[in-house]
């Protein structure tokens, strides 16, 4: 079992922004109408629930289960989606994280000369190398958007 601390300004900084492009990705997906004060509450709401679920010695990797559930029924709840498509929408949103996170990581990492000891010890490097990710779940969303609205 691994504890994994969060540093609370990375939890606002960097989970809050986090959390709100995966829920904008899954309700694209899910073809829940855009609204951003429930994006907003979900968001958070989902940083909050990570924030915490990783305080507790659980193995690694359960918490995201716990969060794409979580996602899916506030997207049930919430944005009166279907079941099947919001846990499809909520397990691609988190899909596209892990890949965006990877990539971007994968890339940045070595062009900065970021180790990993450095991106767990330096909040201001590790806010600064994820945002990336952040922003490329937001294009990814908004493009998808953009797509499903052309074919009507």
């Amino acid at each position: 079992m691994r504890f994994i601390s969060i540093p609370f300004v990375v939890f606002i900084l960097q989970g809050i922004p986090e959390s709100v492009a995966v829920v904008t990705l899954a309700l694209v997906i899910a073809r829940i109408p855009l609204k951003w004060n429930k994006i907003l509450m979900i968001g958070t709401a989902l940083a909050f629930l990570s924030y915490v679920v990783r305080l507790f010695p659980i193995p690694f990797g359960l918490h995201t289960m716990f969060l794409i559930i979580s996602l899916s029924i506030a997207l049930i709840w919430l944005g009166k989606g279907d079941f099947s498509l919001t846990l499809l929408a909520s397990l691609l949103s988190f899909l596209a994280l892990t890949i965006f996170e990877y990539v971007c990581l994968s890339l940045l990492m070595p062009v900065f000369g970021v180790t990993p000891e450095i991106l767990s010890t330096n909040t201001v490097i590790r806010i600064e190398i994820t945002e990336p990710q952040v922003l490329l779940l937001f294009i990814c969303a908004f493009l998808l958007n953009k797509f499903f609205r052309k074919r009507g």
